[in-house]
């Protein structure tokens, strides 16, 4: 069963970030808050975790899964990223976003879509760059949910419907169900909206 905490969303408490960080690289499944909905993760350079969280989601290869970064510099290193596609991701980052970019040969390839793509987000939230400052890699990012409208929304129901496949939950209070908003940046010549969520798209 999981082991539920709770952290600090303004202040995160360093000893348990090292801690779930530790268990992140010894190929742990965590459950945490974002800015949006509550998110599934682990390592993206554990293929391992990855399977067992495409498990848990009932996905397949076939629908990668998106990661986040603590920063801008960071995701220069996994993705292909035009000076168009730089200024829009520095004018709405961090926040409830998605964008989809070419993916450079550093992403794992059960991260990678066809269309040799990845989503990639920098979520407005403490304890999200503290966890990815400390482990100091991209942490694998999907709702904890049943489906794509069964979200769940505190660290209690996750524990219930969840518990038994991940090993920690982030109890980081209730949040909505709602998720980022997805916006293909690949093409400087049409930036596409692919899903409209919680955050504003009506600049594309």
């Amino acid at each position: 069963m999981a082991v539920v905490y709770t952290i600090n969303s303004e202040n995160p408490q360093q000893r348990l970030i090292s801690m779930i960080a530790e268990v992140l690289r010894e190929g742990g499944i965590i459950a945490y808050p974002t800015d949006t909905v509550y998110g599934i993760g682990c390592d993206i350079f554990n293929k391992k975790a990855i399977e067992r969280i495409f498990l848990i989601k009932g996905k397949t290869h076939k629908t990668p899964l998106s990661f986040i970064c603590p920063d801008l510099k960071d995701i220069s290193k996994y993705a292909y990223v035009s000076n168009r596609a730089y200024k829009v991701m520095r004018h709405l980052l961090p926040g409830p976003y998605t964008f989809v970019l070419k993916a450079k040969p550093l992403v794992p390839k059960l991260m990678v879509t066809k269309r040799k793509t990845v989503g990639i987000r920098i979520p407005d939230n403490n304890i999200c760059i503290s966890l990815l400052q400390e482990l100091e890699h991209p942490i694998v990012s999907t709702s904890a949910s049943f489906g794509e409208y069964d979200i769940f929304t505190d660290a209690e129901e996750i524990d219930i419907r969840l518990g038994h496949q991940v090993d920690i939950i982030i109890d980081g209070g209730f949040l909505g169900t709602t998720p980022s908003s997805v916006v293909d940046l690949t093409n400087d010549d049409e930036f596409r909206v692919l899903r409209a969520g919680k955050g504003d798209v009506s600049i594309f």
